[in-house]
């Protein structure tokens, strides 16, 4: 068995949500939020800012932890267990650009009903409500957006 750590963001813009499009030779297809390997000697809150820079090109900073997902896929060799550290971000503007080298094909923003419905992973849709219901709250006490909060 091989141990995998990830992080990503639910990123949010004016209430709508940042999402990635994967297209890798037609097998693995679908919408995904931003999420990225730890690198060596790297805090799980800089691996999420790094990773959803790099896949979408948008600038974030980081509202709170919101979770760990867990998941197990095969490889060749072997079966991974991977651990997915998650932040809710709010991004700096609608800017976005999906990374063509991670087969990234397209990136947008969009409003929840949509970006829940849209999202491949049953994990990402979980984790995709409790960051929106996260977001609401802050919203409704005046937080979102104060940078006093974070």
């Amino acid at each position: 068995m091989i141990e995998a750590v990830s992080c990503g963001g639910v990123v949010i813009f004016r209430g709508k949500i940042l999402l990635l499009y994967k297209n890798y030779k037609n097998k693995y297809e679908g919408w995904v939020l931003p999420k990225g390997t730890v690198e060596p000697g790297e805090e799980y809150k800089e691996t999420a800012l790094r990773e959803v820079f790099e896949e979408t090109g948008a600038r974030a900073v980081i509202i709170k932890y919101i979770g760990k997902s867990e998941y197990s896929f095969s490889v060749p060799e072997d079966t991974v267990e991977k651990e997915v550290h998650w932040y809710l971000m709010m991004a700096e503007s609608y800017y976005s650009r999906p990374q063509k080298e991670e087969f990234f094909v397209d990136s947008g923003f969009y409003k929840y009903h949509e970006a829940y419905h849209l999202l491949k992973f049953t994990n990402e849709k979980q984790i995709l409500e409790q960051a929106y219901n996260e977001y609401l709250e802050l919203k409704k006490r005046n937080l979102w957006g104060n940078r006093k909060y974070y």
